[in-house]
């Protein structure tokens, strides 16, 4: 079974993402706050692809695309998103990409996006972080590429 680079979506209206008490990536109004999972076998190839899907995927109201909009994007690295806790009672880990490997393809997911236009904002990758935000609908959804 193939595993693929994970992104879960949220249309949101305003969203930020706080490390140690100061905020490092803050959206205003409606965009997406996007939580990016890696996996081993991902490439930059599939972080370029996943970057454009988040661009012109049609969430937004009025099934408009953060590119019809010019929406900003909060993008979040996270690797629970790999959790497997169907046996026992705690989670592995085992899918997830290690930092050396998942860091520079989530920094490729916003180089890309920035790429295309976008305004990106991140979080702290490896850092324990408080992300805040207002699901609007609510409205989340699970992009694999």
């Amino acid at each position: 079974m193939m595993v693929a680079m994970r992104a879960v979506v949220q249309r949101v209206n305003g969203a930020s993402v706080v490390v140690d008490g100061e905020t490092v990536g803050e959206i205003v109004g409606q965009g997406l706050c996007v939580l990016v999972g890696v996996t081993h076998d991902d490439t930059p190839e599939k972080a370029a692809q996943l970057a454009r899907k988040l661009w012109s995927v049609r969430i937004l109201q009025d099934e408009k695309s953060c590119s019809d909009l010019a929406a900003p994007l909060l993008v979040i690295s996270q690797f629970t998103l790999y959790g497997d806790a169907r046996k026992g009672r705690r989670p592995t880990w085992n899918a997830a990409a290690p930092g050396p490997v998942a860091e520079p393809l989530v920094d490729e997911v916003v180089a890309q996006l920035r790429k295309l236009g976008a305004q990106v904002e991140t979080g702290r990758f490896g850092a324990e972080m408080k992300v805040s935000l207002t699901n609007d609908g609510p409205f989340t959804v699970l992009i694999e590429v």
